[in-house]
């Protein structure tokens, strides 16, 4: 029984190992896959509203441009943030530069010597690089957002098809079974996504709101891109609270305003990020908070940035199906934040 035990761990283990490489090297297909399946999820019940009233081509096609509409409203507004950032960035380059020099110089009086290299590569061009890097990780995404769309709209033109097939074989099969596990699936994405976009928007506004209050430039550039970072849990919403700190250190004169906005932007985030957010999405999805951090980065080193993205939907879809089945239905209740989720299932 031990050795049986423990060839079924092995399997399981290289089982891991294989899916997670396979994951990797096909990120290029499997990626846009899985953004345009979670996608679906997302708009399939204004799909099947319009599907009421309007012929099945024509909801389609409003569907696909509202989709559309909202993916470009998005990632221009994030284009122009990080734009006017970047514009402001190199304006105050030198100011950066002075700042850090005073810094090195309070640092080496203290016998605290920084490294050689890092000094010269501190410069204009060093910090032009830096946005430049940004801005050219959204114009990449427009490829993957074309084949992802191409994906979701054959995707919608199969969902009812596909349903009914999957219904006439369920007189065999699981076929109904596979039907609710994917509306559960669906329903607690969009559910996700619902909290996610309700905590996002206060952050961005928190974050607008404060950055007027403390005289900070680019308060709506800093909103709206706290706004976006934060649907990437944890590594989003510390970048969004670590840029505007770096840029108070090139406006203010004074420690003590850098210092105030460091600590508000910290005050934002971790009242929002640390304790509200999760008070409401674990009313909302009881997911652990560990098995969260890990599919964000677990996925964002497979795929990157969408991968992070979709890091927590896709964790939600695992584990909506393992509590499905009693083989399984250990690891629902072994990831919950509440033990008696998965038992109400």
């Amino acid at each position: 029984m031990v050795t049986d035990r423990q060839t079924r761990a092995m399997l399981a283990v290289c089982t891991a190992i294989i899916v997670s490489a396979a994951l990797y090297f096909a990120s290029s297909i499997l990626a846009p896959f899985a953004f345009a399946l979670f996608m679906v999820a997302i708009v399939w019940p204004l799909q099947r509203a319009l599907e009421t009233k309007l012929p099945q081509a024509i909801a389609l096609l409003l569907t696909l441009v509202l989709t559309l509409a909202v993916i470009v409203a998005g990632s221009s507004m994030v284009t122009w943030a990080l734009s006017v950032e970047r514009q402001w960035l190199i304006g105050h380059a030198a100011r950066f530069q002075a700042v850090y020099l005073d810094w090195a110089r309070w640092l080496e009086e203290h016998e605290i010597f920084v490294v050689g290299p890092l000094s010269e590569r501190f410069d204009v061009m060093w910090l032009m690089r830096l946005f430049q890097t940004l801005v050219g990780h959204i114009n990449t995404l427009v490829g993957f957002a074309v084949l992802a769309f191409v994906f979701m709209m054959l995707a919608l033109l199969e969902t009812g098809d596909f349903r009914e097939r999957l219904a006439m074989t369920g007189k065999q099969t699981d076929g109904p079974h596979f039907i609710e596990v994917g509306e559960e699936m669906a329903a607690k994405i969009r559910k996700y996504m619902l909290v996610r976009t309700q905590m996002s928007a206060l952050t961005g506004f928190a974050v607008w709101g404060f950055a007027l209050l403390s005289g900070l430039e680019l308060a709506g550039a800093w909103g709206f891109v706290a706004f976006a970072l934060n649907y990437i849990p944890f590594i989003g919403s510390f970048v969004a609270m670590l840029l505007p700190s770096l840029f108070a250190v090139a406006q203010f004169e004074t420690w003590q305003d850098r210092l105030v906005v460091l600590l508000g932007m910290f005050a934002i985030q971790f009242t929002i990020g640390n304790y509200l957010e999760p008070l409401v999405m674990g009313a909302a999805l009881s997911i652990s908070p560990v098995a969260v951090v890990f599919a964000v980065f677990f996925f964002g080193f497979l795929w990157g940035i969408p991968g992070a993205f979709l890091g927590v939907p896709i964790l939600i879809a695992i584990l909506t199906l393992c509590a499905r089945y009693p083989s399984t239905s250990w690891i629902a209740t072994l990831l919950s934040g509440n033990p008696q989720a998965s038992d109400r299932k």
